[in-house]
């Protein structure tokens, strides 16, 4: 995600803070090199100009000397990023009542899929969640929601005969009233035209939403902006999602499309699986940007593939050092759920520029399997206290052939179960019931890559 553009930001930070003199050939080499990447990144020439003066402004200034200097030059450059990115918005769920969602969008935004991760993500925080199908124009919109609702333990509420998106909602609004959460998909078109917004005028009349909400694909760039103003002309929109912000460079303009015209970001999503999607904060987007890390989104994504159920029992059974082999495969499941190593090394401090070998990044879901059939050959004993199969090698012979794998492929698990119970042994202070400290993290994150955990 914008990954030129942080290299560049992080390369302009640090030769602010490594120069001994800031020169004006100095000065000027590092804004072209912003202001290139900038423009890579889709961002709004009228917006780099301004961060560009102000930088010079504050390098020339004679009155700021020595270090001041560069910190105030640093604290410009990051000052102005985060207004190019926009204010935090926060979409505020209720305690206790229901809060009713609309999302609204044109044709290929990423609605539907968009509809399932907001579910999947209140239903994670404790809250009680529905989904609502009302686009009955797309051909098979309906039947992807289903499949997703399916798929994901969620709710959904349709009519896959009916045409009147009023009457489906009409039909199910009584028993809608027992879920915290409604979130609602619309039909989208090519453009936003009279017959769209007469439909979303009606709907939204009939609904009466607590939030309406854009969704908006990253690759649109700049043109976000005339989408962002049209929608809100015609609509009540309350905030925005940027869609797909992992498969594009142009994602800058999105996000800067939105801060110009006031439309607050709640939420980036940054794949395809039901948990890449995470609260847009400004702040923090900027410090990932950097390679310095966001500690607050890889604990949402920890929270986005585990209830606290399951997360408590792990911690129980770590600071009893009762580590099974099957919970090495859920957590090895979890990881790969919120996107794998590569995603989340980028939220660790320190980690962003870490060089890591691109095996260790691939994704591991036919290991997983393989790993999941190995344990359904091995007796309960044998899962709990992996050390048998070390003890006894006949055992592993056993459930090779019982699972359809090779002896070695069993033990490669066997591995990766002690180099995660070594891992755990060596996070020293580590007290399960508090969580790690970054500096805690960010060691256990290395020892990922030095010890070669394939996730």
């Amino acid at each position: 995600m914008l990954e030129k553009l942080g290299a560049a930001l992080k390369k302009a930070t640090d030769r602010i803070s490594n120069a001994i003199f800031l020169d004006k050939n100095l000065v000027d080499g590092i804004v072209r090199e912003l202001q290139r990447a900038l423009i890579e990144a889709d961002v709004n020439i009228l917006l780099i100009k301004e961060l560009s003066e102000k930088l010079r402004k504050v390098a020339y200034d004679e009155k700021i000397k020595g270090i001041e200097k560069k910190e105030h030059l640093i604290k410009t450059l990051h000052d102005e990023l985060v207004k190019i990115l926009g204010e935090k918005k926060e979409l505020v769920v209720k305690e206790s009542g229901q809060i009713k969602i609309i999302l609204v969008g044109l044709y290929a935004s990423g609605k539907t899929t968009t509809v399932a991760k907001l579910g999947s993500y209140f239903q994670k925080r404790g809250k009680k969640a529905a989904l609502v199908g009302l686009d009955v124009w797309r051909p098979a919109a309906k039947e992807q929601l289903i499949q997703l609702g399916e798929k994901n333990n969620l709710k959904v509420f349709t009519d896959m005969e009916e045409t009147d998106p009023v009457k489906i909602w009409g039909r199910y609004k009584k028993e809608l009233e027992r879920y915290e959460v409604v979130i609602v998909d619309t039909a989208g078109r090519h453009d936003l035209d009279k017959d769209l917004i007469k439909e979303i005028k009606t709907l939204e009349k009939e609904i009466k939403p607590d939030e309406t909400i854009l969704v908006m694909p990253a690759d649109i760039g700049q043109a976000a902006k005339n989408q962002a103003e049209k929608f809100s002309e015609a609509l009540h929109i309350t905030g925005v999602i940027i869609s797909r912000m992992d498969s594009t460079a142009k994602g800058g303009g999105a996000l800067s499309a939105c801060a110009e015209t006031k439309s607050g970001v709640y939420f980036i999503t940054t794949g395809e699986k039901i948990n890449d999607i995470e609260v847009f904060n400004p702040d923090s987007f900027l410090s990932r940007l950097l390679g310095m890390g966001d500690l607050n989104a890889l604990l949402e994504k920890v929270r986005s593939v585990a209830d606290e159920t399951s997360q408590k029992k792990l911690e129980e059974k770590l600071s009893e050092g009762k580590l099974t082999l099957t919970d090495v495969v859920e957590q090895v499941k979890s990881m790969n759920s919120m996107g794998g190593f590569g995603k989340l090394k980028s939220l660790v401090p320190g980690m962003g520029n870490a060089k890591i070998p691109d095996e260790l990044l691939e994704s591991q879901e036919k290991k997983v399997s393989k790993w999941e059939h190995i344990l359904k050959s091995m007796t309960l004993e044998e899962r709990e206290n992996p050390g048998l199969l070390k003890e006894q090698t006949s055992r592993i012979s056993r459930i090779a052939k019982g699972s359809g794998v090779t002896g070695s492929e069993v033990r490669a698990l066997l591995k990766q179960y002690d180099m995660l119970s070594s891992m755990i042994k060596d996070s020293s202070g580590f007290d399960p019931s508090q969580g790690m400290n970054p500096k805690q993290l960010q060691k256990m994150m290395r020892k990922f890559g030095k010890r070669g955990m394939k996730f």
